[in-house]
């Protein structure tokens, strides 16, 4: 086993990105191959997986993306690029049969598949690597980046030690469990799982006498639609829940699409906080709705199962919070449910729950422990994150930590979406090389957010460590 009490030898990396999922792979794939005559990088990404995963649990046969195929991991910043999904297409000799699917949104399955096909690509990609800790080194400015390599069962084979000039969080986010459903969900006896583990006990909870859906997004109404269909007619005993308003479309409009645009982005960021705070809240559609060929198949489900007379046994009840849960003798779920609009509350026993309820952004400090007394905070104790997508530290730290999907609360909706990877990226590479290998365009949108002007880009300054000394 290696000792890392004593500094690693060899040149310093000039970035390491910490978990791979799809934004720091289109870091990690646009900072591979920097457009002459800039410098190369020399670069570092680590996941304590033993390979790419994207959701898993929710690649329900069928089930597309809600951006297009243009929003893959390198297109939007650089269509020239070696990693777009077209030339994946191309590689696999699929690009014809593309061509007359005439599919302007790609199925889950084949953008999980497209990004494993880049993770094989790209010699910085280091899977089965578990980060415990970073530290910034003030003698030598730099960062120590702690790691644990993992054997396949995922025990220690060995521990490291890199040391970088920046750094690049991709942590991703965690599912979210609402604290009533907390206990049932972390018991193995209890019939409670996450809509990120569905297709794993798929064919359990359609063996389950009733089952109850909980949450109003994308996901929940691709798994009632999933479970409605393969459940028999007059019997699907089903019941979604969820405590929005209504089952709502998703906002897909061309000049609403217009919030996930770095120009929205921009004027987010220079938004006071309290407002960036309240607006996060009130723009749920724009992120948490149904695209509307999901609810259309739902509803003709529905109604083709009234074809011969009857309604199904399905239930779908929207406004609804859940108090209280708890598990009866026989192991059923008993749900406590109160009627935001009404007031009105009652008892809902079910043999078996999905919580499709979200994820949440990962906590930061865990990682950072080391460095939090240099990070700096807004008024809710949230880290500081810049337009670089950095976060703001004291002068003590020269070197720079950007982040991915961690900074919704500075950058609005657009955080979490597949269609701003690219341009953030470049963003990223464009402040950390203090050049501009990815022009990025000066306007992004027709709306003209705001009465105050603010800048088209963001202006690129030396970083404050240079990128490259010694080659």
């Amino acid at each position: 086993m290696t000792d890392r009490t004593t500094p690693a030898t060899g040149r310093p990396h000039d970035l390491i990105g910490i978990g791979i999922g799809p934004f720091n792979l289109s870091l990690a794939a646009l900072a591979h191959r920097l457009p002459p005559p800039h410098t190369p990088l020399t670069t570092a990404f680590y996941d304590q997986r033993p390979d790419f995963q994207w959701h898993p649990g929710l690649l329900i046969e069928g089930a597309t993306l809600q951006v297009p195929f243009l929003a893959d991991l390198v297109t939007l910043a650089d269509p020239t690029s070696p990693w777009t999904f077209l030339n994946y297409l191309r590689t696999r000799d699929r690009l014809y049969p593309f061509y007359f699917a005439e599919r302007f949104h790609i199925q889950r399955a084949e953008y999980d598949a497209y990004c494993r096909w880049v993770t094989h690509q790209l010699p910085s990609i280091h899977f089965g690597h578990h980060v415990d800790t970073i530290r910034w080194n003030p003698e030598h400015a730099l960062f120590e980046v702690d790691f644990t390599q993992l054997d396949p069962d995922g025990g220690t084979e060995a521990l490291g030690r890199a040391h970088t000039r920046h750094i690049a969080l991709g942590i991703g986010t965690a599912p979210h469990i609402p604290t009533p459903l907390q206990p049932l969900a972390a018991s193995d006896d209890a019939p409670v799982i996450h809509s990120g583990a569905y297709l794993d006990h798929r064919e359990e909870l359609l063996g389950a006498g009733h089952v109850t859906v909980i949450g109003s997004g994308q996901s929940g109404a691709e798994i009632f639609l999933d479970l409605l269909r393969a459940r028999p007619h007059g019997r699907e005993k089903l019941h979604w829940l969820a405590r929005t308003p209504a089952f709502a479309p998703m906002e897909y409009s061309k000049l609403g699409l217009e919030h996930f645009t770095p120009d929205y982005t921009r004027y987010f960021h220079e938004l006071p906080e309290q407002t960036r705070d309240h607006l996060v809240t009130r723009q749920w559609q724009l992120h948490k709705g149904i695209d509307t060929d999901t609810i259309a198949a739902i509803h003709d489900e529905l109604y083709r199962r009234t074809l011969h007379g009857g309604w199904p046994d399905a239930t779908l009840t929207p406004g609804v919070s859940v108090r209280t849960a708890g598990r009866l003798a026989d192991k059923r779920v008993e749900l406590h449910l109160e009627h935001i609009e009404q007031g009105t509350r009652t008892r809902h026993t079910t043999d078996a729950v999905v919580l499709a309820t979200g994820y949440r952004e990962r906590p930061l400090d865990t990682l950072l422990g080391a460095l939090a007394p240099h990070i700096r905070r807004d008024a809710a104790g949230r880290p500081r994150v810049d337009l670089h997508h950095r976060l703001e530290l004291d002068p003590a730290v020269t070197g720079n930590i950007y982040v991915q999907n961690a900074e919704r609360h500075t950058h609005g909706v657009g955080a979490p979406d597949l269609g701003l990877a690219a341009h953030r990226s470049a963003t990223i590479l464009n402040h950390l090389t203090g050049t501009t290998p990815y022009p990025l365009p000066d306007r992004t949108a027709f709306t003209t957010f705001g009465l105050t002007p603010h800048p088209a880009v963001p202006p690129q300054h030396t970083p404050r460590t240079p990128a490259r000394q010694d080659g």
